[in-house]
């Protein structure tokens, strides 16, 4: 598939900004702040159905439990559902998890400036949006593609885990100033993360799930998991401990039974 994008410029990741880096004339300056009064930030839908709410909820949750950028850290946004704005003059477009890597939060949330994700705001379009198909009327290999292209979106990933769509249950794309260029693998080099295929318990649905992998090869853990692990390695280290213990026990016992055997026959120890 090949998306044509329109050109945009793009920026380097930054923090969020107190107010929009944008210096205009005063005329321009108010309309811009009525056009951003206008946004449509919430609009009351609900999600379609709990796989799909689980799943962003999975996405999103083990990022801020377990992950760290290699370069960046914990600065990093990562959301589901919320509205993304490339201009104060177009509608949103709403992708069911997105991550923005080298950016932090904008801090105050009920404004309206701070209730989506402005790419003007942040500096940047969010570096990976991924879609959760659950019919055919989302458009996600269409109009949502080439939204996301036109925005300069670097990664996208479509998770159609009934085939609604035909084709792979996982796609992975790459943006390219020629569209959208499929990835081989689904290693996302700009952010350092792969999205994989796992089968097992997640808030006790067992299921395929989307998750996310380190360069290393190891899913990045959910806080439960992540709470799991530590407690099996610190009952691990109280069984070496008990181990240990039980060894220095039996060594204890043999010097004594040494020491007797040497007083038997008449030598005296210090």
């Amino acid at each position: 598939m090949t998306v044509t994008p329109a050109a945009a410029p793009t920026t380097a990741p930054t923090d969020h900004p107190s107010k929009p880096t944008l210096t205009l004339p005063p005329e321009l300056a108010e309309e811009y702040q009525r056009a951003i009064q206008a946004l449509v930030t919430e609009d009351d839908e609900p999600v379609d159905n709990l796989f799909s709410e689980k799943q962003q909820h999975l996405l999103v949750e083990s990022l801020y439990a377990s992950w760290s950028h290699p370069r960046y850290g914990k600065r990093f946004l990562a959301a589901a559902n919320v509205g993304v704005f490339y201009s104060p003059y177009e509608s949103a477009i709403v992708p069911d998890v997105l991550l923005s890597v080298g950016v932090k939060i904008y801090p105050r949330v009920w404004e309206q400036e701070g209730k989506s994700y402005l790419n003007w705001i942040y500096g940047k379009p969010p570096d990976v949006v991924i879609e959760i198909v659950s019919n055919r009327k989302g458009g996600e290999l269409e109009h949502k593609a080439e939204l996301y292209s036109w925005m300069r979106v670097p990664y996208y990933v479509v998770y159609d885990p009934k085939r609604e769509l035909g084709g792979e249950v996982l796609r992975a794309f790459e943006s390219t100033f020629q569209g959208w260029r499929p990835l081989a693998d689904t290693w996302l080099p700009g952010v350092e993360l792969k999205v994989v295929l796992w089968r097992g318990v997640y808030e006790d649905l067992e299921a395929e799930w989307l998750r996310w992998q380190d360069s290393e090869g190891v899913l990045v853990p959910t806080g439960r998991e992540r709470a799991e692990a530590e407690r099996q390695r610190a009952e691990a280290a109280e069984r070496q401990v008990v181990t240990i213990q039980q060894q220095l026990e039996v060594e204890r016992q043999r010097n004594e039974q040494l020491k007797a055997r040497l007083r038997a026959l008449g030598v005296e120890l210090d």
